[in-house]
């Protein structure tokens, strides 16, 4: 097996002849700091191969055109917008307490989630500000995709949480999404679901004032598996220009990620 990995992180140093998923990634390259396991993918190496093939492809198909003048959750060629990498975590790990809304029954209010800590968020070289946000009780409204909305109708999807994130120098956006399901297993089938090789859909980014156009060219997305609730983060440089290595979009969704800690709270 070939291990897909971040070389900043604390995985870089293996020696069980892992490879990079970036093919220019190089050892020794500045981090933002340690990276969860969350967001490591295990591929065969034919997998790996068709996977990077995928990414180049992508970049070159998807970047181009004028990407403010694409609508809203729409890329330059007029087609909703998907993340070109897309790397799930179905772990859930110490999060069993709240598997289930059952467990977990009040709703999660814009300034629950969108704290003062919230607004201004920060991991590594990598500093955002909160440009918008919203919690929409329509599921169906806020995605795009037949077999998405369905799987969120199916497993009781009742809220999505979405942010738009942008850095000071207006180089980087980020979109924080969280989803309020029924229970595990419909986080586990949203999260396939979100998958661009599914073909199912996905969540529409936030369009906000004074923040980039998102979604078109290049970016990256991450979700994660916290109890009934899915969470993703899905980043980019602005306009979608290629980035250096995965590891510099993993760095960025990490500042991204800050709105999902009010989960912790929901324990006691």
């Amino acid at each position: 097996m070939i291990e897909a990995r971040d070389t900043g992180s604390s995985q870089a140093d293996r020696q069980d002849g892992g490879q990079d998923f970036w093919p220019e990634d190089k050892p020794g390259r500045e981090s933002g700091g340690k990276r969860p396991g969350g967001k490591l993918l295990i591929y065969g190496a034919a997998a790996v191969a068709v996977v990077i093939a995928a990414v180049v492809a992508g970049v070159v198909l998807m970047t181009g055109g004028d990407d403010d003048e694409a609508p809203a959750g729409k890329t330059g060629n007029g087609k909703q917008a998907l993340p070109t990498a897309y790397t799930p975590d179905y772990d859930g790990d110490g999060m069993s307490k709240i598997a289930r809304r059952a467990a977990d029954q009040r709703p999660v209010t814009e300034g629950e989630a969108f704290t003062a800590d919230a607004k201004t968020v920060k991991s590594g070289k990598f500093t955002f500000g909160l440009a918008g946000s919203q919690v929409s009780g329509d599921c169906k409204a806020v995605t795009w995709g037949q077999r998405l909305q369905a799987d969120l109708a199916r497993h009781g999807c009742t809220q999505i949480v979405r942010g738009a994130y942008v850095s000071p120098d207006k180089k980087y956006a980020g979109q924080f999404f969280l989803i309020n399901m029924e229970n595990e297993d419909g986080v586990h089938q949203v999260l396939r679901d979100l998958d661009r090789d599914s073909g199912a859909g996905f969540v529409l980014p936030l369009t906000a004032p004074g923040a980039p156009a998102f979604g078109s060219g290049f970016s990256a997305a991450y979700a994660k598996t916290f109890g009934h609730y899915a969470v993703v983060t899905w980043v980019q440089r602005a306009g979608g220009a290629q980035p250096a290595s995965l590891n510099e979009m993993i760095d960025a969704s990490l500042a991204i990620e800050k709105p999902a800690d009010f989960v912790w709270g929901r324990f006691s």
